[in-house]
């Protein structure tokens, strides 16, 4: 059973055109308290980029999509930020900026992040495509490579990892995640989990 749904989900993802995403945020290491949810939705304008994020210290956070889909380990495992065109690090608004340049979250008091923005860089499909990639959260903020030094450019300043997850896609009824290999049932959908699928 488990390999035929495998099946099934892997020809969904050759043949899909991906509308939506999801990523649940930890750390694998047990180290932080943090966690959180957030969506990544195809709309006219951009990617809507929407979740809360708790646990955090208050004030900004570095938010970015990483390049490795791999949390094996930790949040390290994720690699540096997701740039397929080699570019330095920037602002999510700025010409130049990596594809997985989110810029921060903000925390408040209670060490909530609500997350609300749209981006017209990264993309559900294509070159920019960050379905199976990672997502990080991170200590500190992100200068947005105004620092003025050679890390503000490759990582904004942003310090270390507290949370990170694996950008799952909804595809259907199939949601698949990519860190474990049981099957789980949640309301109207098959969850597939299994390791490496992208």
């Amino acid at each position: 059973m488990l390999k035929y749904l495998i099946a099934v989900a892997l020809f969904g993802l050759v043949h899909a055109q991906f509308q939506s995403g999801i990523v649940y945020l930890f750390d694998p290491t047990g180290k932080s308290q943090v966690t959180g949810n957030v969506t990544f939705t195809k709309t006219p304008n951009g990617i809507h980029v929407e979740g809360v994020v708790q646990g955090l210290a208050p004030g900004l956070h570095g938010f970015h999509v990483h390049d490795l889909g791999n949390i094996v380990g930790g949040c390290t495992a994720t690699s540096g930020h997701f740039n397929p065109h080699k570019k330095t690090h920037g602002a999510p608004e700025d010409s130049i900026r990596h594809v997985g340049d989110l810029g921060n979250i903000v925390a408040d008091q209670s060490g909530v992040a609500k997350i609300d923005i749209v981006d017209n860089v990264i993309a559900l499909n294509g070159q920019n495509g960050i379905i199976g990639r990672g997502v990080v959260v991170h200590e500190k903020a992100d200068d947005l490579g105004k620092g003025g030094n050679k890390d503000s450019l490759i990582t904004g300043n942003a310090g270390g990892r507290v949370a990170c997850g694996v950008i799952g896609v909804i595809c259907r009824e199939i949601f698949i995640a990519f860190w474990t290999t049981r099957i789980y049932n949640l309301n109207r959908f098959d969850i597939v989990r299994y390791n490496g699928l992208i």
